[in-house]
């Protein structure tokens, strides 16, 4: 397990009721009705909030790569997030995710290349590494 050398941000939040509760953030930022997926009730599910997660702090990784590699990220950068949620063969639950990242005006290789190293540093991929499936698109 890799430990944080400096702690950058601590988020921190309070959530009740689980799938069918409310979360918020200490900060009073956001304040959200939680309900199932699928259940056609008003409200976000986890699986959404984690997409978001993912897919914004992908961007970030992107752009990070964009640095070393010496390319302009393009100010339409995009990720498409999909994530799953699916029953596993023990009986429990499962993740699987797809991320379709558009990187406008770039080559394929370049844009293989800043997916790739995005999805060594960025934060969320590591911890899903090895715990969920995750396919890439790049258009």
């Amino acid at each position: 397990m890799t430990k944080p050398v400096t702690i950058l941000y601590t988020a921190h939040t309070h959530t009740s009721g689980g799938r069918e509760g409310r979360g918020r953030t200490r900060d009073g930022e956001l304040d959200l009705v939680l309900s199932p997926p699928g259940s056609g009730r008003p409200g976000s599910n986890p699986e959404q909030l984690f997409a978001i997660g993912w897919s914004a702090c992908f961007i970030g990784a992107l752009r990070r790569a964009g640095q070393k590699y010496k390319v302009r990220i393009p100010d339409d950068v995009a990720v498409d997030a999909y994530v799953s949620l699916g029953n596993s063969a023990d009986g429990g639950f499962v993740l699987v995710a797809q991320l379709t990242v558009h990187l406008p005006g770039l080559t394929q290789e370049d844009k293989q290349t800043l997916v790739a190293e995005a999805h060594q540093i960025c934060p969320y991929s590591k911890a899903t590494r090895g715990n969920i499936e995750v396919d890439f698109v790049i258009p």
